[in-house]
C-alpha cells in the first residue's frame, strides 16, 4: 500500500468544508438556490473551491474510491472557472448538489476515516 501524502487530508477537509457551507447556503431546498444570484454565486464559488482541491488529492487516495468521477470533478471546475456567470446552467448546478454531492461526501468521509486510522488507501 503506498503512503497517501499528508496533504491529502488537508485537501479532504477543504472539500467537505465547502459541501458544508453549500448545505448552509441552500438549506437543500431548490427554491433557496433559484431565488438568489448571491447564494448561486456563493455555491459556485464553493464548487470551484472543491473540484480545485479534488484535483490536487494524490492519485493514490483518488484509487481508494474508483466509483467517484474525479475526471468530471475536474472538468466542472474549469467550466466554473472559464464559464461566464451567463453562460453557467445553474439547473446543472442544483443537479450536481442534489444527485452528486451526497455521493461525493460519503466518498469523503470514508476517506478521511481511512486516512485517521493510518489505512489511507
Amino acid at each position: 500500500m503506498k503512503p497517501v501524502p499528508a496533504a491529502d487530508r488537508v485537501l479532504l477537509d477543504h472539500m467537505r468544508q465547502c459541501i458544508d457551507r453549500i448545505l448552509e447556503y441552500t438549506g437543500g431546498e431548490r427554491a433557496i438556490f433559484f431565488r438568489s444570484r448571491l447564494v448561486q454565486d456563493a455555491v459556485i464559488r464553493n464548487l470551484h473551491t472543491l473540484s480545485e482541491s479534488a484535483q490536487r488529492l494524490s492519485d493514490a487516495l483518488k484509487a481508494s474510491e474508483p466509483g467517484i468521477p474525479w475526471r468530471k470533478i475536474g472538468g466542472m471546475r474549469s467550466i466554473l472557472v472559464h464559464g461566464y456567470l451567463d453562460s453557467i446552467d445553474t439547473e446543472t448546478v442544483w443537479v450536481v448538489i442534489e444527485r452528486d454531492l451526497p455521493t461525493l461526501v460519503d466518498a469523503i468521509e470514508r476517506m478521511i476515516r481511512r486516512f485517521d486510522s493510518g489505512a489511507s488507501t
